[in-house]
């Protein structure tokens, strides 16, 4: 911390001399700033600058005269050309007609001035960053916010914690529409490679947020929107190359407005990755594709995203032993004797299909609503040597010889089958002081559990069934949010409420057949703020409560401790300040979230021998987030800094004994809560030598991670600083080429060997306490080379 702080302080004192910019506000035609818009330059360096809170940016005055495009999501792109010799120019965007804007995003995303911790990121931001790697590691610039990658260099399996809290709790939509797994509430980005070359921007809100659809957000909500109005002609080809025989490859294109009211946008992608890890490789192919019907009032568009992964197993980690001396070694395969076998793999198949339809009533009142059909079908298959058949609900098989075997190896596929089927709705009205809007949808979800054994060494041809287990899931919610801005305008006050019920429905398990569920929830979930803007001075305050009900594993628990739902009580101040000092924005949330009843794990074994989450009555997590924002002549300076406590109340651990086959108890008191870091840390420092060229360095600290409750350093991930460097050429070439951009990034450009995610089990045996822990180690200094072309 001290060494990013102390280089953060030199850089600033270094730039703090150049001050020759000119400044831009963009607002809408009421005045009201809009914050996230983009101005780019349109010269050969292209380069793209984003609004504030307050709409101000600043850009680069060594022109006379600057020829800037401006654009905001919903609002008509800006062409203008503004003298360099004015402090301050105006911009107004005029909004889209609401039949061309994406207000099925409108419904859940909070406004500029909803009193929730939020970021929001534009296209620009977007297209910077897509080099190949997965969503996290796009995300990985947002505060608070820790990423992880199975084969180690952010292609494949991958991971995100947002304030601690891991993808089960973090709420995600795609235009509006849940994408969470129904039953084990997860984000699975593999299943959908290459998305962010359709997004046009995406809101990460922090905490509880306002409400969505789907999930129930317990650490933060992610909304991403691929719908973005295209009324000009377009094609990009983006192909990149990198370290770990790494390849990227996509080609978009667009048809433009057809007779004054259908657009065709449509994209392919390709990534391929043998992984840092041994064998992690990733095979991922997506596409989609969107028609589009736009009318004075009204739009309907059909969209359709298709993806498809096939991953080499890397799940287990590595273990003490092997972190400093055998990083890439993989264990997946190696039951087979000789060579590891070769397709230990995960296969999986998703495509989503959305059906919107948007309509204006007037000017005051907007109307959406959306179909939508997501399906998902896969498998991931091991080799098991020595497998005992009567595990498998087999009888002994008569091998070539004759012989009867009770034990043989085998090949097995474990099967997901399943469907989302659903709706979602809002309206927004808006006059004068007021805006409200209702909202809500319904899903089904019906699922299948089965598994295969395919092959056996005894008897090669022979294939069986040995378990079938379906679960359905149906999920109903509505919401209400109202907003009033006072009369001076400075104050604004915004409520919500929402209900939601969820029924979910399971026919066993496939290691506990005999255990069934059949349970309902009634959620209602309240939040109230009050939001402040006055000239540089901004801020918020806020209250909101968050239900959400346990997920698939944890009802592998028998019939006499089932799960409750948690329940999170959070409250969130904020305060920021424009010019904090000349140039630099400044922002500090405070905020604490307090649990009841969150389920986490205690290693205790429940009544059918399996370690499921516990309800645990009170926990908490609280803590600062400061966002620090410096502008210079040639650069940028980006810092954001998370501090906070995450801690359990009356934690007791349960260590198996294997010695007389019971559990020791340890009461451990008031504990961290696992993968929570007490510091996590951001600066980037971006800077343009000319106009063509961006330079930019993003270190990245996070401190000591625990993988457990039981706050034993013994038991936990080291503090580590990673740190990578980033090099962008843009120019254009004429009419046909629009825009070439060359971009080099190199990854953890210091080599440092660091785990951002792992896990453990401690044991009894022999008489002797035994801790067994396991890392995923990411990959020492690599790179990615992107060549993208618009044309």
């Amino acid at each position: 911390m001290k060494r990013i702080c102390s280089i953060l302080s030199l850089l600033i004192s270094f730039s703090v001399a150049a001050q020759n910019t000119v400044r831009i506000q963009v607002v809408q035609p009421d005045g009201t700033a809009l914050d996230g818009a983009s101005i780019s330059l349109q010269a050969a360096s292209k380069k793209t600058v984003i609004t504030n809170g307050n709409g101000l940016a600043d850009v680069n005055s060594n022109s006379a005269t600057l020829a800037l495009r401006i654009s905001y999501a919903g609002y008509y792109a800006k062409d203008t050309s503004l003298a360099a010799n004015k402090s301050l120019h105006r911009i107004v965007l005029t909004p889209l007609p609401a039949a061309l804007q994406p207000v099925e995003v409108r419904g859940i995303r909070a406004g500029n001035n909803a009193p929730f911790t939020k970021t929001d990121i534009s296209k620009a931001t977007i297209e910077k960053n897509n080099l190949g790697q997965d969503i996290p590691f796009l995300l990985n610039q947002t505060p608070n916010v820790v990423v992880n990658s199975d084969a180690g260099n952010g292609i494949g399996y991958t991971g995100i914690r947002i304030r601690g809290s891991d993808a089960s709790r973090i709420n995600m939509t795609i235009n509006g529409i849940p994408y969470n797994d129904a039953e084990s509430q997860g984000l699975f980005f593999v299943n959908l490679p290459d998305l962010l070359s359709s997004v046009s921007s995406i809101q990460v809100q922090r905490g509880v947020g306002t409400s969505s659809n789907g999930a129930g957000a317990f650490g933060a909500s992610m909304n991403f929107s691929t719908h973005s109005y295209q009324p000009q002609a377009y094609a990009e080809v983006n192909n990149s190359v990198g370290s770990f025989s790494t390849y990227k490859n996509t080609i978009k294109a667009g048809s433009g407005l057809i007779g004054k009211h259908f657009t065709i946008d449509a994209r392919v992608s390709n990534i391929s990755s043998e992984g840092f890890v041994d064998r992690a490789s990733s095979r991922l192919q997506s596409g989609q594709f969107t028609v589009g019907y736009w009318g004075k009032k009204s739009s309907l568009r059909f969209n359709a995203i298709l993806g498809k992964e096939k991953t080499y197993q890397a799940w287990y980690g590595i273990s003490e032993a092997d972190k400093n001396n055998n990083r890439t070694f993989n264990s997946a395969g190696t039951e087979k004797p000789g060579e590891p076998y070769d397709n230990e793999t995960d296969n999986y198949w998703q495509n989503h299909y959305q059906l919107f339809f948007n309509h204006e009533f007037n000017s005051s009142s907007v109307f959406n609503t959306a179909l939508y059909l997501t399906t998902g079908r896969g498998y991931y298959e091991q080799y098991k040597a020595n497998a005992r058949l009567s595990s498998y609900g087999i009888n002994p098989i008569t091998d070539g010889n004759g012989i009867a075997q009770s034990r043989t190896d085998l090949i097995r596929r474990l099967w997901l089958k399943n469907k989302l089927f659903g709706q979602v709705f809002s309206w927004q009205h808006t006059k004068s002081r007021h805006e409200f809007t209702v909202g809500g949808g319904w899903s089904y979800y019906p699922g299948q559990h089965f598994g295969d054994v395919i092959w056996t060494a005894a008897q090669p041809n022979f294939r069986q069934r040995y378990y079938d287990f379906d679960a359905s899931k149906s999920d109903i919610n509505v919401y209400s949010k109202y907003q009033y801005s006072l009369p001076n305008n400075r104050w604004k006050l915004f409520t919500d409420v929402q209900y939601r019920f969820v029924n979910y429905k399971i026919d066993g398990f496939r290691n506990n057949p005999g255990v069934s569920v059949n349970e309902n929830w009634n959620f209602i979930n309240p939040k109230a703020g009050i939001s402040y803007q006055h000239q540089n001075w901004s801020g918020f305050l806020s209250y909101a409560v968050g239900n959400k009900e346990p997920n698939r594993d944890d009802f592998e628990a028998g019939l006499t401790q089932l799960p409750r739902r948690e329940q999170l009580h959070d409250v969130e101040l904020n305060i920021s300040k424009k010019e904090l000092l000349p140039n630099m924005q400044a922002s500090l949330t405070l905020y604490y979230m307090r649990y009841k009843d969150q389920l986490v794990l205690t290693g205790k074994v429940n009544d059918v021998g399996a370690y499921t989450r516990t309800n645990i009555p009170n926990s908490y997590r609280a803590g600062a987030e400061l966002e620090l924002n410096y502008r210079y002549k040639k650069g940028n300076i980006r810092y954001s800094g998370a501090f906070s406590q995450n801690r359990l109340i009356d934690f007791t651990e349960y260590i198996d004994n294997y010695d007389d086959g019971t559990q020791q108890a340890i009461v451990r008191g008031n504990t961290a809560i696992a993968f929570s870091p007490k510091f996590v840390q951001f600066l980037s420092v971006s800077y343009q030598p000319v106009r063509q060229l961006e330079l930019e360095w993003m270190a990245k600290h996070v401190s000591r991670q625990y993988l457990d409750n039981s706050e034993q350093r013994s038991r936990s991930l080291d503090p580590y600083i990673n740190n990578d460097v980033r090099a962008s050429y843009l120019l254009t070439v004429g009419k046909v080429l629009k825009e070439v951009r060359l971009a080099l990034q190199v990854n953890n450009v210091l080599n440092s060997m660091y785990e951002p995610n792992g896990y453990t089990f401690s044991y009894i045996a022999g008489g002797a306490f035994t801790t067994e822990n396991f890392y995923y180690p990411m990959a020492g200094r690599n790179f990615m080379l992107a060549l993208n072309i618009k044309l």
